[in-house]
């Protein structure tokens, strides 16, 4: 029988929706749960569990105690093999990395685990590539290319790896940004090492690619198409990226690049935003959301921007999104769709389709988003 270990970080991901852009150390988690950010994480794990279980179920299960994996497994209704316990109520990166080593010690074929880049890069000092892994997407921004592209890919990956449909396997990259510069509007990714996952490449996710010197010309471009659409009685959500930063330069405004902006009429109503205060900001207003997919990785929404949550989505409505990437930010995707991953599956459902992507000065291309 194969063994699978499940390792969940339960505070990955819950400075997304609260605009802290990570949830890094003692302090900014205890800052993200005064602003009111729930864990995400576990149902992410179970999300991934749940998609395993579709269509393998003769697999052993070994985790830790409560939320770094045995409640995700519970409530799949999976009897797990509790290995350990964290060393205290709050999770630490050491917990994650003793974690992982009992497991690598234990020989499990796989060991899926629910983070983000931290959670990853811990891991990835505890065993290098000494066992297979698989990154259950749950942080907030994601760099890394050893996440699959969703939880459900995830299960889907675990599935053919334990039953052998799947048997090559790769080294993938850690990257991890400093959160503390990130927040500052600063980003600097760096390769820490890598882990080894299996190669299932339509559904794992890239890394990120940043934008080349020379789209900022036709970034200049996308802007002045855009704001030529913009009219006064809306409320205009701009996300994060640079390829919208020459649309707030445009408007000769603060732009707050890493986060999510709300403008009207030429004026800044919020800068760096979270999900709580744009509902309150677009309750009784007619809005559009402008997005721009993560380069190399094709995500439209669910890196980086967890602050447009389902329910933001749904206030806006699918028909008032405005996609816009640059044509060589559709290239590197080699014909793979623009992505959409919310946490909530009819969310992402509903966002699947055909979009006119704004890729110039009144120059579209029509491309799919998948989930």
């Amino acid at each position: 029988m194969k063994t699978l270990g499940l390792i969940v970080n339960p505070v990955a991901g819950m400075g997304g929706a609260v605009a802290l852009k990570g949830t890094d150390g003692l302090e900014i988690l205890e800052r993200a749960e005064q602003l009111g950010a729930t864990p995400k994480a576990h149902a992410r794990a179970g999300q991934a569990l749940a998609g395993l279980l579709t269509s393998y179920d003769s697999f052993e299960l070994l985790t830790f105690s409560g939320d770094m994996g045995e409640s995700s497994a519970i409530a799949c209704e999976v009897e797990p093999q509790v290995i350990g316990s964290g060393s205290t109520p709050r999770t630490t990166p050491e917990d994650t990395v003793e974690a992982a080593r009992q497991m690598a010690e234990r020989g499990v074929d796989l060991l899926l685990f629910a983070g983000g880049d931290g959670t990853a890069r811990d891991i990835c000092g505890a065993i290098g590539t000494f066992v297979t892994t698989l990154g259950i997407p749950a942080g907030v921004k994601i760099h890394s290319a050893v996440f699959a592209s969703s939880p459900a890919a995830a299960g889907r990956v675990a599935a053919s790896f334990l039953s052998g449909a799947i048997a090559r396997v790769k080294e993938a990259e850690v990257m991890d940004i400093d959160e503390e510069e990130y927040r500052r509007q600063v980003l600097s990714a760096r390769l820490f090492g890598y882990l080894k996952i299996p190669d299932a490449r339509r559904l794992l996710q890239g890394p990120k690619a940043g934008s080349a010197v020379h789209d900022r010309a036709i970034q200049a471009a996308i802007a002045q198409g855009i704001f030529e659409r913009m009219t006064d009685d809306r409320l205009y959500i701009v996300g994060p990226g640079t390829t919208l930063q020459p649309l707030m330069d445009l408007l000769g405004l603060d732009n707050s690049l890493l986060g999510v902006d709300i403008v009207r009429a030429g004026e800044q109503i919020a800068k760096d935003v979270s999900e709580r205060e744009i509902l309150e900001k677009i309750a009784d207003t007619a809005c559009t959301l402008v997005l721009t997919p993560v380069g190399g990785q094709g995500f439209v929404v669910g890196r980086g921007n967890q602050q447009i949550s389902p329910a933001v989505i749904r206030k806006v409505g699918k028909q008032n999104i405005i996609i816009a990437a640059t044509p060589e930010k559709l290239t590197t995707l080699r014909g793979r769709p623009l992505l959409i991953d919310t946490g909530d599956v009819e969310t992402d459902a509903c966002l699947c389709g055909y979009y006119r992507v704004v890729t110039g000065y009144r120059d579209s291309a029509v491309y799919r988003v998948s989930d």
